[in-house]
């Protein structure tokens, strides 16, 4: 739990010099009843679950600064500032890692890899969870052989039964940055943040 909360305490304490304790104080008090609605996904068959413990402090610490009375954009700001530093790199073996995936996927190991993950995702274990569509035809996803539609979001329904829906989408964002450490370019034309009746995530192996 604490491999994430460092980069909250992080970049609350170079943001809020003075009154950080009292913001991350509040920040887990928040936390402590919202995730309550996520405690499932610690031991949640589909791996996206996963997300949602992250994505419950996430949403504390938005409901913290709200309640300050902070604007949407300097909210955007410091959470985009905790979210790339925590998907970011800390190794050559994690960048490695990061950008196995797409070098795979059209061996026949990436394609067991890719059938069992999709037999993971595409069932919804949990009403408050995700539930997702693996896409292989190369027709669909720009010659690669991979895509994901996001047919379920975890995130957004945490976010609206919290009153937050506003501000989901700052999540989002941080999509094509993940995308990018893993060599590929993504292309999205809408999310269910933003009211799309699913994310469509296609992506494009980016040029050497």
């Amino acid at each position: 739990m604490d491999n994430y909360r460092k980069y909250f305490r992080q970049f609350v304490k170079e943001n809020y010099p003075n009154d950080f304790c009292k913001i991350l104080a509040d920040t887990d008090r928040h936390y402590t009843v919202i995730s309550t609605d996520t405690a499932f996904a610690k031991t949640s068959k589909n791996p996206i679950d996963r997300r949602l413990d992250f994505s419950s402090y996430f949403l504390a610490l938005i409901k913290t600064f709200d309640e300050r009375g902070e604007s949407f954009e300097n909210i955007r700001t410091i959470c985009l500032q905790i979210t790339i530093e925590y998907v970011r790199p800390k190794s050559k073996i994690q960048a490695f890692l990061k950008r196995l995936l797409p070098r795979i996927i059209s061996t026949w190991f990436g394609q067991i890899l890719i059938k069992a993950f999709h037999k993971r995702l595409s069932v919804n274990t949990n009403p408050d969870g995700f539930m997702a569509n693996i896409i292989t035809d190369k027709k669909e996803t720009y010659g690669l052989g991979y895509g994901i539609d996001i047919i379920a979001c975890g995130i957004c329904r945490l976010f609206q039964k919290h009153h937050y829906a506003k501000y989901v989408s700052i999540l989002c964002e941080v999509d094509e940055i993940t995308s990018g450490l893993a060599g590929l370019q993504l292309y999205r034309t809408g999310t269910i943040a933003n009211g799309a009746k699913h994310c469509d995530f296609r992506f494009k192996r980016q040029a050497s």
